[in-house]
């Protein structure tokens, strides 16, 4: 079994940043791909950034580009997502996903094992 838990949320001015974390445990972390999704309230989830399992390749949504960085620590077993220039449409949960399979997935769809969820919010 497979358990995820993110950390770092909480309330930021518009222009903050915050740096989100997610311990896994239970199995070999390298065996995962990494994925950050956001929910917001009424609306679907959707994928932030992904890393894959070495950390030599990841992706950003067009939203977060240039702001957010993701990174991956495997001799601590944690995924990071440093949220830079926070914007108050990036208030929503965050939650940390992994999945076990070779290519990187960018739908909630393809993950296997899900976080609880971070709470975001971003003041104007």
């Amino acid at each position: 079994q497979v358990q995820l838990v993110e950390s770092g949320g909480g309330l930021v001015p518009a222009g903050g940043s915050l740096r989100l974390s997610c311990a896994v445990s239970g199995r070999t972390f390298t065996s995962y791909n990494m994925g950050w999704f956001r929910q917001a309230p009424g609306k679907e989830r959707k994928i932030v950034s992904g890393i894959n399992d070495y950390g030599d390749s990841t992706y950003y949504a067009d939203f977060v580009r240039g702001r957010f960085t993701i990174s991956r620590d495997n001799t601590e077993n944690t995924v990071y997502l440093q949220m830079n220039s926070l914007k108050p449409e990036d208030t929503a949960v965050y939650y940390c996903a992994a999945q076990s399979t070779g290519y990187l997935g960018l739908k909630a769809w393809e993950y296997d094992y899900w976080g609880q969820g971070t709470q975001v919010t971003v003041s104007s």
